[in-house]
């Protein structure tokens, strides 16, 4: 709509009226700038904006790969914006914590390079899982994973890590069970159960007649008939009764599979004699038939005369008739009356002295009664060469032994010294031995076959080394030898005695000990193995058989020693290195009773010394000797003089009990065995005989 001027309605006009007008005197236009607050606004928008877009332009796009994908994640050390799975960042580093519930928490660097687009991969490391073991219907059965061990079952709650892992159960008495198991790990509960196998069987025996007493192993385990549970392996079965003969037999048990030993049936027990003369070494003959030589020990049929008869050259036969009684043990003691013959004795010096067969006689010159059989003549005078002959005498003839001695040089005898050290470290101590009884009688329990009766006499002085020898003597020898371990316990220490050492290897370490000291070589070897040995040589060598038994049980008395400690089997505390109660678990017969603190070798000298100050002559290892092994004793049953066995053979015989015996058999001084392989429980040491 238009407006209307109301002045034009009225008819009227307005004057006009003038007002004052100032022309602009500047050529040019004028500026003029007021500061506002949108001006701020917008520079910090500007710079913002720039900044962003150069941040933009010049980051780069990681992507942060994590196991597992709930972690959380924080990135410290710059600017880093989170764009769904990916950060923009620019180059440089970062630190990146990583949490995650069940996991290690995780810190590390991140190294952004000046790649566009890069990806990050990282795994966090699981929390251990919490393990419970357990063996159904057993308790105290041994843990290990991965070969540590954990504890004995049940476990419960044992925190390990997570993965694969490798199981070994053990327990006294059973069969080892080993098994693969995953552990979840993150601190999760997980339950694992075995089952253990017994490692024995059931044996049934019943014997006829019954109530017979049964050993296994030389260990009585009760009376028959009976069920025993009996661990598996080879085990030497004895059933003995009064009045009757015992049976053995050699059973291989099998873990699981029981065993029916059939009827035995156990016969009348012959009686049992034990015949000795004065002197000893007599033949001997039963009925006419010839049984062997004094000391003797035979069983004969019970209820029957039998004659005896003793036939030694030199003297008159003697004769005795008895009857025995069933398992009736006799002991028969024969003097033999000598055949005497007139000798005169004429030597020089005058106050030199006699000696027959080793006996002192008083001054040389005199006359005196011989028996008609060989004599050893010795006549001897300090400074001077002792002189040693056969002489038969001859009953009837007048007979005269003339001898004029000659001196000996007083440096000579200087030079014998009763103990000497080798170059190696070894101390030596000289012995005059003398005669012992060798073996055991066959109702000795723990007895086995190779421990015949024989008689030996030591003539040579010899000396015999103290301690066995040791890894650090060894060494010296040979630098790269190892002893090696058992059961994660050294063997291989300086001072423990050397083992995982054949026959050979010693022999050869006797022969370099000798080079070392410009001593002639006892055994003489070819391209490194040993094929002969000198007897007269007095260079370094192994102890041969009969002076190792006559330095382990000969104690000053008559009789030989049953055990280094005595004539009882439970060795007193300090006896030796056995099979004790720490190794229970890892050997097969211990001594339950006694503990020696060590589970393999002990260092050499570590225990009570012998009789005549030699160590560990039982127990600690074995120990190699000199002679090839066979059947002991010479034939006819002859005392035996400084014996050192036959120049070659298969098997070398060992000497002595381990710290892997604990059984009676091996615990005896008697025991002997054999081999040709090293093992873990064998070593040796040295002698020699006295030099010029």
């Amino acid at each position: 709509m238009e407006s209307i001027d109301e002045n034009k309605v009225n008819g009227s006009t307005d004057p006009i009226v003038p007002i004052d007008f100032t022309p602009n005197q500047d050529k040019g236009e004028k500026f003029s700038f007021r500061f506002r607050w949108l001006h701020l606004f917008l520079i910090l928008f500007l710079a913002m904006s720039g900044s962003a877009a150069w941040f933009v332009l010049t980051a780069k796009s990681i992507a942060i790969d994590v196991t597992p994908l709930t972690a959380s994640i924080q990135l410290e050390g710059g600017l880093a914006i989170k764009m769904g799975p990916r950060f923009l960042v620019r180059e440089g580093v970062y630190e990146i914590s990583l949490t995650n519930e069940g996991y290690h928490d995780l810190t590390t660097n991140l190294f952004v390079t000046d790649q566009q687009s890069q990806s990050h991969p990282i795994e966090m490391r699981r929390l251990p899982g919490l393990v419970t073991i357990e063996v159904l219907s057993l308790e105290g059965a041994r843990v290990q994973i991965d070969s540590v061990d954990i504890g004995v079952t049940p476990l419960v709650d044992v925190p390990v890590e997570a993965g694969k892992h490798e199981m070994l159960i053990s327990r006294d008495r059973y069969l080892p069970a080993k098994e693969q198991i995953v552990v979840e790990g993150r601190s999760i509960r997980e339950r694992f159960e075995l089952e253990l196998a017994p490692a024995w069987a059931v044996v049934s025996l019943v014997s006829e007649p019954a109530a017979a007493e049964v050993l296994i192993d030389g260990v009585p385990v009760g009376f028959t008939p009976m069920n025993a549970e009996v661990l598996q392996g080879d085990r030497e079965f004895t059933i003995k009764l009064a009045g009757h003969k015992a049976w053995q037999g050699d059973i291989s048990i099998e873990a699981g599979r029981d065993l029916v030993i059939p009827g035995i049936v156990l016969e009348a027990a012959d009686g049992l004699v034990f015949i000795r003369s004065n002197p000893s070494n007599a033949s001997v003959t039963i009925s006419g038939e010839f049984k062997g030589q004094t000391p003797l020990e035979v069983a004969l049929t019970p209820g029957e005369r039998h004659e005896i008869t003793l036939f030694k050259a030199g003297y008159a036969s003697g004769t005795r008739s008895i009857q025995t009684a069933p398992d009736e043990e006799t002991e028969l003691n024969i003097k033999l009356e000598p055949v005497m013959a007139s000798v005169r004795v004429q030597a020089s010096p005058e106050d030199a002295q006699l000696y027959i067969n080793g006996e002192f006689r008083g001054l040389a010159n005199q006359t005196l009664e011989l028996m008609a059989v060989s004599q050893q003549i010795e006549i001897r005078k300090q400074g001077y060469v002792p002189h040693t002959a056969e002489f038969t005498s001859r009953p009837g003839l007048e007979q005269v032994i003339r001898v004029t001695l000659k001196s000996l040089e007083q440096e000579r005898l200087e030079k014998i010294k009763p103990v000497i050290t080798t170059l190696a470290g070894q101390t030596l101590k000289l012995f005059y031995p003398g005669t012992i009884t060798m073996g055991a009688s066959r109702r000795e329990a723990g007895r086995r076959p190779n421990e015949s009766i024989r008689e030996v006499t030591l003539e040579q002085p010899f000396y015999f080394s103290l301690y066995e020898v040791t890894n650090g003597e060894y060494k010296k020898f040979k630098a790269d030898h190892s002893s090696g371990t058992f059961q994660s316990q050294p063997l291989g220490l300086d001072l423990q005695p050397v083992t995982q050492v054949n026959w050979n290897d010693a022999a050869l370490y006797c022969n370099w000990l000798s080079k070392q000291e410009g001593l002639p070589l006892f055994y003489q070897e070819t391209d490194g193995e040993v094929v002969g040995f000198d007897p007269q040589s007095t260079g370094y060598r192994l102890p041969s058989e009969a002076e190792w038994a006559w330095i382990a049980r000969f104690n000053g008395s008559e009789a030989a020693l049953k055990y280094s400690w005595g004539d009882q089997l439970q060795p007193p505390d300090g006896a030796g290195n056995f099979a004790d109660v720490t190794a229970q678990a890892y050997l097969g017969q211990v001594l339950f009773d006694y503990n020696d603190s060590y589970l393999g070798s002990a260092p050499v000298g570590d225990f009570t010394p012998n009789y005549h100050g030699v160590y560990d002559m039982a127990g600690n290892v074995a120990e190699w000797v000199h002679d090839f092994y066979g059947t002991a004793g010479s034939l006819g049953g002859a005392t035996e003089v400084d014996p050192l066995g036959l120049q070659s053979g298969q098997y070398h015989t060992i000497r002595g009990s381990s710290w892997t015996h604990g059984s009676i058999t091996e615990l005896r001084l008697s025991f002997r065995d054999f081999g040709e392989v090293q093992r873990n429980d064998l070593g040796f040491r040295i002698a020699r005989y006295l030099g010029e």
